[in-house]
């Protein structure tokens, strides 16, 4: 059984993460599965939008930790999956909805800042615990965040890692609304029906026109990465990864 499921109905992609027992927790294979969705309907002419949305009342709880703490030197060549997914995400022509309920956690809030409509539940989490992990953050969040929220509240969620409620997301600018779980799925099959019925060119040529700055973007991203990548290797991350697996709390005394 598929960790992703892929659905396509009336114009619609759906792409549903499904892995429960890990509270959609995410594998490299489910990346690439979620790449290679999004790249093939890029060239389908009858498809207006794409949906993304966890099951069972989660998003996601981000990377799966055994197997992201498990990447070590040309291993980390694995995270090329993530960059598929991501790449993919972020070069779209398709607007993206994202259904966001319970835990949104690390990449399960980084890609939410690379969709077009993102709605959510009353009890949705979002975390980006990157710091925890003696990491840093991904995927141009460093870059686009702190447009959205300003600087100040940036911080505190890049630098500090703490958890921030779905209202502190509304209030920031991250997402368009905050729902209970019956009008949640009322309002994104709201949202995508006016999708699929205004026209196409013009639907396309908007979504271009905001992400004009998709250049730049993308430029941030990669440097990201580097000093991501570069961090993966640090005695922190290793004390992190290694504190994770052993289920104890990480002891950061020494890199301080």
């Amino acid at each position: 059984m598929t960790d992703v499921s892929i659905a396509h109905h009336d114009k619609t992609l759906t792409l549903t993460l499904s892995r429960t027992n890990k509270k959609n927790a995410f594998t490299q294979q489910m990346y690439i599965d979620l790449a290679n969705a999004i790249n093939f309907v890029q060239h389908d002419q009858n498809t207006r939008v794409i949906v993304i949305q966890g099951s069972h009342g989660c998003f996601t709880a981000g990377n799966d930790m055994h197997d992201f703490a498990s990447l070590k030197g040309q291993d980390l060549e694995a995270i090329n999956g993530t960059e598929q997914f991501m790449l993919a995400l972020m070069e779209s022509s398709l607007p993206v909805v994202a259904k966001v309920e319970g835990l949104a956690v690390g990449i399960g809030t980084t890609l939410l800042l690379h969709c077009d409509f993102v709605y959510a539940s009353h009890n949705a989490q979002f975390m980006m615990p990157f710091i925890n992990l003696g990491l840093v953050p991904e995927y141009a969040s460093s870059y686009i965040l702190p447009r959205l929220t300003g600087h100040v509240k940036a911080s505190e969620w890049l630098m500090l890692g703490e958890s921030f409620t779905a209202e502190e997301a509304l209030q920031a600018g991250m997402i368009n609304a905050v729902l209970s779980h019956e009008a949640l799925e009322a309002k994104v099959e709201e949202v995508v029906n006016k999708l699929t019925t205004v026209p196409r060119i013009p639907l396309l040529q908007t979504k271009q026109l905001l992400k004009s700055n998709h250049e730049v973007v993308k430029k941030h991203v990669y440097k990201e990465l580097e000093i991501f990548v570069s961090a993966m290797h640090s005695e922190a991350a290793q004390e992190a990864f290694s504190a994770f697996i052993e289920k104890r709390t990480p002891d950061f005394s020494p890199f301080i």
